[in-house]
């Protein structure tokens, strides 16, 4: 006979407890909460890009500006919409210049980085810079959120199938739903031993395209090294390295698909690039430039046929396969773009056109800045040009 339940005066107390202590724990992660303190005011209605700059014009002029206070050094474009940061508020702009949606939020903002037609902001709460919203960029509505334990103090790294931060202790990288694909370097909730090869390292750059992930560090024996590694290992906490190059200390300046250009300055300045099945492919002395502070982020910009890199003093464009110098543009300010097979580049008299295969300039777009004197970088949203120049963005129509 089956033994019939009974309802006790103390069932009842032990059930009211636990679910006391249930409303408690909820109110609490909701009380705590970074987003709580985040207000997203999307778009009344979707923007669809229309116009496409094909042909370079012969007189620009500016139409409108922002403030810009993030770290990136190109604009953020994403869908043909800009985004920016002034602060740790995010807002975007029509190629117009019409506001889209904003995201108003208190803590500190690590990091601004588009991807997967989506702006994707990296926030510094009380695990670092590891508190993440991916906000899709043409409506403004939420497309991700993930919280974990991250650096203090990361850069951005990104690509058109993945996107992360780099710290000195470890990168990570971040697929659309910004679930993680890979980490490497130092992790400090380690769940099973000997998962990660070179925890004692200092990171000190990283780039990333399809699936490779390129870093060089700098090890506590005074080594330095390159490594090259899966995107998308079988396991996100196991990294997949395929090859380490011994190197002097140097930082990653290009990435292609099957390779990696690093700017080093021992016995001399030059760039060298190597391929991820394990060769070297070239050598090249180049002038020398002041590295910033790691972790490192490379002024990098992507051209049709070329990788380029601004140093502070001069544009470099790397052949797509091998990553070798091509041309070298002296009077570059910055990262340029490509437009109708030709390369945009800001000047510091405007914006010259060039042959991205011979280096020729064949014409110059005034431009007049206001006395900026500044690093500019370009970039293009539907038919307007947008200009990053310090803590401003600035669209050229």
């Amino acid at each position: 006979m089956a033994k019939i339940l009974r309802r006790t005066r103390t069932d009842f107390i032990a059930t009211a407890a636990i679910a006391a202590v249930s409303v408690i724990g909820v109110a609490t992660v909701w009380a705590t909460a970074p987003i709580r303190d985040a207000e997203l005011y999307p778009a009344n209605e979707a923007f669809t890009a229309t116009g496409t700059l094909l042909t370079v014009p012969n007189e620009l002029s500016e139409v409108w500006r922002s403030a810009d206070t993030s770290t990136n050094f190109r604009p953020s474009i994403s869908a043909g919409v800009i985004v920016t940061a002034d602060g740790s508020n995010i807002k975007s702009f029509t190629p117009a210049g019409d506001q889209l949606w904003s995201y108003d939020r208190t803590d500190e903002l690590c990091a601004l980085s588009t991807a997967f037609d989506a702006a994707v902001a990296t926030y510094k709460t009380g695990v670092g810079c590891g508190d993440v919203v991916a906000i899709n960029a043409t409506d403004g509505q939420y497309k991700a959120t993930r919280s974990a334990i991250a650096s203090a103090d990361v850069v951005p790294v990104t690509s058109n199938d993945s996107v992360g931060i780099l710290g000195t202790e470890r990168v990570e990288l971040w697929r659309s739903d910004l679930v993680r694909t890979v980490e490497y370097g130092e992790v400090e909730a380690v769940q099973e031993a000997d998962q990660q090869p070179n925890p004692e390292c200092s990171l000190t750059s990283a780039l990333t395209r399809k699936d490779l992930l390129a870093v060089t560090e700098t090890c506590p024996d005074g080594a330095s090294y390159l490594r090259l590694q899966n995107t998308t290992p079988e396991d996100s906490r196991v990294p997949e390295i395929s090859q380490n190059f011994a190197i002097p200390d140097g930082r990653l300046v290009a990435i292609g698909q099957t390779a990696a250009a690093v700017y080093v300055t021992d016995p001399q300045p030059m760039i060298v690039s190597f391929r991820d099945t394990g060769e070297k492919l070239s050598e090249q002395s180049v002038s020398a430039t002041t590295l910033p502070d790691i972790p490192f982020q490379a002024a990098t910009g992507d051209l049709p046929h070329h990788m380029s890199w601004f140093d502070g003093d001069r544009l470099t464009l790397f052949t797509p396969t091998n990553l070798t110098v091509g041309q070298v543009f002296e009077d570059a300010i910055g990262t340029g773009v490509g437009i109708d097979g030709q390369l945009v580049y800001p000047t510091e008299a405007g914006l010259n056109i060039a042959n991205w295969d011979t280096g020729e300039v064949i014409r110059t777009i005034p431009i007049d800045r206001g006395g900026y004197q500044g690093s500019v970088f370009l970039g293009v949203a539907g038919e307007v040009f947008v200009e990053k120049r310090g803590t401003e963005v600035v669209a050229l129509a």
